[in-house]
């Protein structure tokens, strides 16, 4: 009974000191950086355009959802085919295809960026 009042404090505090300390840090940063005579837009130069965050997300999620699909669909084909094991078969494959793609979701949001 004791433990979860105790973990809630120390959850709700690791987030505030990592919340304080980059931001404590970043003030740092920027005010050495005016004491030397160097303007805190720097931190402002060299933006990049990148793609939107939604369109991003969209890609993702299709390509994932897609991947878990064709795997559904080539666990079952193996399964049928087959004599491996069915408890093997539909996670490596779900998983092997998931993975897939999401990497060309990766390739694909470097190519949205350019």
């Amino acid at each position: 009974m004791g433990s979860e009042v105790i973990i809630v404090p120390i959850i709700f505090g690791i987030f505030f000191g990592i919340v304080y300390l980059f931001f404590t840090t970043r003030n740092k940063e920027r005010m050495a950086l005016i004491e030397k005579g160097i303007g805190a837009e720097i931190f402002n130069k060299g933006e990049r355009r990148t793609a939107p965050i939604w369109k991003v997300l969209i890609l993702n999620m299709a390509l994932l959802l897609i991947g878990i699909g064709i795997g559904i669909f080539v666990a079952t084909i193996l399964d049928h085919y087959t004599s491996l094991n069915e408890d093997s078969i539909y996670p490596a494959t779900i998983f092997t295809t998931a993975g897939l793609g999401l990497l060309a979701g990766f390739n694909m949001t470097k190519n949205l960026d350019k």
